[in-house]
């Protein structure tokens, strides 16, 4: 079974909405420098200059020669599909560079939807196959960087070859709009989960249209089974590979003209160890003899490391490059050493070999200046410049690095990533000096002038940072927490390391004068407070909720707010942090980042998924739903516009027929949406979003993989600005419900209530009759979650309390307890849905 969509990275869904209006914006990524794993390099052998790679969450990238920058391929991917942000393996068409195909999917996410992504134009538009029922991808795995598992026959453009994880190998004859599975291949899953690592075709072997031998390699050993298989006849027959390396699980395969296979080696399939059974520890290179079967160990003498990548020079088939996987040794690099992979060159078919590392090489920072303090690591592929052998590109879990002469005494390696944002960012504030400050994983964070231009990273450096918090009256003081906890009391310009630290990881926030410092620990119920910078704490009573998110008041420096997704509860500290106490009952859900606004004390907003967008004026004490917003995944504010006083909203969210980024300058009145379907990123998946507190309409929101993305007004922009119209609910006269009664001493009359609409009952009002008020003796809630309203003492009663398509509810209400017999069940009518 296929469905089969087109996808086009151009604002289709606009046409959707009439009236837009005249003003556009322009959408990019805050520039940081990839900072994330680059699992694949592929690159056209018959149009010069046609380069793609593939990362594990961020989407793939073709590289623009003429601009030396890498252009985004999958930020058209929506909220629904991001698991489609994991490309597995990419292939392009041996005989028309333009067709390029992407086997993509991610095991966690979006169901584990799995698709063929095609393309006919470089990546500029594709169609989407979903063959989540046949096969599923995991671009996130374990594995990742082998392969290619993707390849289209190099005779014939509208056959395709897929190697799976747990289903075997598949072929396409229509350019992957429909797939069969190949039965002769004897292959399903694997101990490990990878499965088929690579399939391999070999373009001398066309004969007919197509070629006829194939390889596949498996990713397992031992007594497991046969980790090489090879077909003759394209296809209809496959057989092991006698004398294969047993002992090792292969990662790589490249074939010279000469009919000689180069394979890599390693005890596990990467990119880093997975259990004791697959330490990543060790490896081989063998060249395989296609033409009479002999097998030769070219492992450079006395480096036994796991190997990765491999790639034979097309114009002179002794000459090879490859890489280790998961090996850090001593990076012999200028300005400093670091420890990573190692990259070998042979110009004698693997019979000696020049290890690049040791020889000496230096790194091209390329203006990304912290990967001076990093290194080449999990090199998974390298390949070779088809048109100019001198180059190479080399992937890295922080990148991509290229060389222009490999054959250098000292060859320089480019850190070769501009337009490649492939980071999950964890938040982002701007600061009323016009600065940006964000905070990532593995790779810190930033403090922007200019989201354009590339700038050190938080020093000192601790990799992944998860919480930061800058004093709203006080932006000078700031601190951030990862495995460490670092202060700051000149904007980030040095950091103080915390004294004393309760924990590692988690969120803080800092009071708006700057003077006490809370911190919840990642996993911790317990939240401690600091009035010295960390060199003391003390337990915060009152909250005892895991991985709270505290946020300051705006203005005053006594008040935080918490907000506890698994109650529904929003709790308030008077008291600068020292306690906590219940402030307002909300639904459960939703986004624990509760946004206070700049400037106004006690004026919050806060997003509750699909219950919607929530305002409060007085400190939480009170909400007032903003209306006609069907969903809201998170909120920020930003400066206001000309025209008005109040700071503009910001929604990742649903209002009208679409969603996305929407914007509002009248306090949620009307809404706009400023991004469009060919930039969606994903969705916002790392749930953050900021407006810019010095320009009007720039905002800054988390991606999936794709670092952090911002827009900003630009009468040039290609993303026309659309005044979202609100389109009601279908009207929920479709729900019912049931009154049954059981009577003995006093009587019950049970009230089940069923949604048989296709939308969210957003609240509904029950009335009943009965002839003396005073014999009600209880109202409860039944099978509903949540705590049941408190007796009126009415013939009414009125819950907000949602309930989902299909989903049945109910309560009871007890007519005269203690007296025998009231009589008939009381007549329970009126106006369910509200």
């Amino acid at each position: 079974m296929h469905v089969t969509k087109t996808i086009m990275a151009l604002a289709a869904g606009l046409l959707m909405i009439q009236g837009a209006a005249a003003e556009n914006y322009r959408w990019s990524n805050v520039a940081m420098g990839s900072g994330g794993f680059v699992t694949g390099v592929v690159a056209s052998k018959s149009e010069r200059g046609v380069v793609y790679a593939r990362t594990d969450v961020g989407g793939a990238y073709r590289y623009d020669v003429q601009n030396e920058r890498w252009v985004a391929l999958n930020d058209w991917v929506s909220e629904s599909d991001t698991g489609l942000m994991g490309v597995e393996s990419l292939a392009i068409d041996p005989r028309n560079a333009a067709n390029v195909y992407m086997l993509a999917g991610t095991e966690y996410s979006s169901n584990g939807k799995t698709a063929i992504l095609r393309s006919t134009d470089y990546g500029k538009t594709f169609t989407v196959t979903d063959v989540t029922a046949q096969f599923k991808a995991h671009g996130n795995g374990m594995g990742r960087s082998n392969g290619e598992r993707l390849q289209v026959d190099p005779g014939s453009s509208n056959v395709l070859f897929v190697g799976t994880r747990h289903n075997g190998l598949f072929k396409s004859v229509d350019s992957g709009a429909t797939w069969s599975r190949v039965n002769s291949l004897n292959v399903n899953d694997t101990p490990n989960g990878n499965g088929i690592s690579f399939v391999l075709l070999d373009p001398t072997s066309v004969t007919q249209g197509t070629a006829k031998r194939i390889y596949v390699g498996v990713s397992r050993y031992g007594s497991v089974g046969p980790n090489l298989y090879f077909s003759k006849d394209g296809g209809v027959t496959f057989n092991p590979v006698a004398g294969a390396p047993a002992g090792l699980m292969p990662q790589r395969a490249a074939i010279t003209n000469k009919g000689r296979l180069y394979l890599t080696y390693a005890n596990g399939a990467g990119p880093h160890p997975q259990s004791e059974s697959e330490p990543m520890n060790t490896g081989a290179l063998w060249e395989y003899n296609t033409v009479g079967g002999a097998w030769t160990n070219v492992t450079p003498a006395g480096r036994t490391h796991p190997f990765g990548g491999i790639s034979v020079d097309p114009t002179n088939p002794k000459r090879l490059v490859a890489s280790t996987a998961n090996t850090f040794w001593t990076q012999s690099t200028q300005p400093k050493t670091t420890y990573g992979d190692r990259i070998f060159t042979s110009i004698d078919a693997g019979r000696t070999w020049t290890d690049l590392m040791e020889r000496g090489m230096s790194v091209d920072a390329n203006g990304i200046d912290w990967i001076h303090d990093s290194m080449i690591h999990w090199a998974g592929s390298i390949e070779f410049d088809p048109f100019d052998p001198k180059s190479a590109w080399v992937v890295s879990g922080n990148g991509m690095f290229k060389t222009s002469d490999i054959d250098a005494a000292k060859s320089v390696w480019k850190f070769d990533v501009k337009g490649m944002e492939e980071t999950g960012a964890y938040q982002a504030e701007s600061l009323p000096d016009g600065k940006l400050m964000s905070i990532i994983g593995d790779y810190d964070g930033f403090i922007h002038t200019d989201p354009a231009q590339y700038v050190p990273r938080h020093t000192p450096a601790m990799g992944s940072t998860t919480g930061m918090a800058v004093a709203p009256q006080a932006t000078h003081v700031m601190a951030r927490v990862g495995e460490e906890l670092y202060t700051s009391t000149n904007q980030g310009a040095s950091w103080e390391k915390s004294p004393t630290k309760m924990a590692k990881r988690g969120n803080l926030a800092l009071s708006a004068d700057g003077f006490v410092l809370l911190h919840s620990p990642e996993n911790s119920t317990t939240t401690y407070r600091s009035t010295d910078f960390g060199a003391n704490w003390t337990a915060v009573t009152g909250l005892a909720v895991n991985n709270a998110r505290p946020v300051a008041d705006a203005v005053n420096p006594a008040k935080f707010y918490v907000y506890d997704r698994s109650s529904g509860k929003l709790l308030v500290s008077l008291d600068g942090g020292v306690s906590f106490n219940v402030a307002a009952q909300l639904n459960s859900g939703g986004s624990d980042f509760v946004r206070a606004t700049p400037g106004l004390e006690g004026d919050l907003w806060m997003c509750l998924a699909s219950n919607g967008l929530f305002h409060s004026t007085d400190s939480g004490a009170s909400f007032t739903k903003v209306p006609k917003i069907a969903s809201c995944g998170a909120v920020g504010l930003g400066k206001a516009a000309p025209e008005a006083s109040y700071p503009s909203l910001y929604m990742w969210g649903s209002v009208g027929t679409a969603r996305g980024l929407l914007r509002s300058i009248d306090q949620g009145v009307s809404w706009d949406r400023v991004n469009d379907d060919a930039h969606q990123y994903g969705g916002n998946i790392g749930r953050f979003v900021t407006g810019d507190m010095n320009t009007y309409g720039t905002v800054y929101m988390s991606t999936n993989g794709r670092g952090i993305a911002y827009g900003k007004i630009d009468p040039a922009g290609d993303v026309q600005v659309v005044p979202q119209v609100y389109v009601a609910p279908p009207k929920q006269a479709e729900c019912k419900y049931v009154v049954t009664a059981m009577w003995g001493y006093g009587g019950n009359a049970d009230v089940l209530i069923t949604n048989q609409s296709t939308s969210v009952i957003s609240g509904w009002t029950v009335n009943w009759t009965y002839a003396d008020d005073s014999k009600i003796y209880n109202y409860w809630g039944g099978k509903v979650t949540g705590t049941a309203p408190t007796f009126t003492g009415t013939n009414s009663e009125v819950w907000n309390h949602d309930i989902a398509p299909g989903q049945t509810v109910g309560f009871g209400i007890t007519f005269g307890q203690g007296t025998p017999n009231p009589g008939p069940v009381p007549a329970v009518t009126g106006d369910i849905c509200k």
